[in-house]
């Protein structure tokens, strides 16, 4: 890293309003954040060349949103589509709906046994999304993880795209770690905990320097045949 890269606190003071810091709402915001990462890190500027503007990836929070998560783990895409569009069909992308419906109903869905509990478990843990949207990111993580099923790195990731936090990472992604170890010319893949110390310099804008990465990281993977 250069001697003359901005410090810390040159980047944008967290609104008093939001306990989280700032939140990202608009390609504005991505690219403010995308602007002072490559003036941090010539390594980022060189990337950003590469792939170009930076995508928003918001997306809406709440029930329906983690039941997205849930179902599309361990599955193609398409398949999580399908899963999704029968249950909202049948009605099942409501709480009270899903507590009320037996192992049958959600089964014909497309779910699996132990992805019919997850979403019983995420319908009867009552999660209060209003409050979580003014939350700060570590109580978002505790809040989520409380339910069977969901993990860190979705609670990472829905603090990132569906309330965007501006200051969060998910240092447990393969990707991320992988595009790390190319843009950062190290000799290997960062595991978690050094990712995340890693991801620590890249404060207050760590969820655009992940962006950056997973963008990085798919242009590499395209041009080199990476698997």
């Amino acid at each position: 890293m250069t001697s003359d890269a901005p410090s810390l606190s040159s980047g944008p003071t967290p609104g008093p309003a939001h306990r989280a810091g700032r939140i990202i709402e608009a390609d504005d915001d991505v690219a403010e954040g995308a602007a002072w990462l490559a003036a941090r890190d010539p390594r980022f500027a060189e990337a950003l060349e590469r792939v170009g503007p930076l995508p928003l990836r918001r997306r809406t929070d709440g029930f329906r949103a983690l039941m997205g998560a849930i179902v599309s783990q361990q599955v193609s895409v398409a398949a999580a589509s399908a899963i999704l569009a029968r249950c909202e069909a049948a009605g099942l992308d409501d709480p009270a709906n899903v507590l009320a419906a037996d192992e049958e109903t959600l089964r014909a869905c497309g779910l699996s046994r132990q992805k019919c509990r997850y979403l019983r478990a995420l319908a009867a843990q009552d999660i209060d999304y209003d409050a979580l949207r003014e939350a700060h990111t570590d109580e978002v993580v505790a809040v989520l993880t409380e339910v069977p099923g969901i993990g860190r790195w979705t609670a990472e990731i829905y603090a990132m795209f569906s309330l965007g936090h501006a200051d969060v990472f998910a240092p447990n992604d393969l990707a991320l770690q992988e595009g790390a170890r190319m843009l950062l010319g190290l000799e290997e893949r960062p595991k978690e905990r050094a990712m995340r110390e890693i991801a620590g310099d890249w404060t207050p804008w760590r969820a655009v320097a992940a962006r950056l990465l997973w963008a990085y990281y798919a242009a590499e993977k395209k041009r080199e045949g990476i698997r």
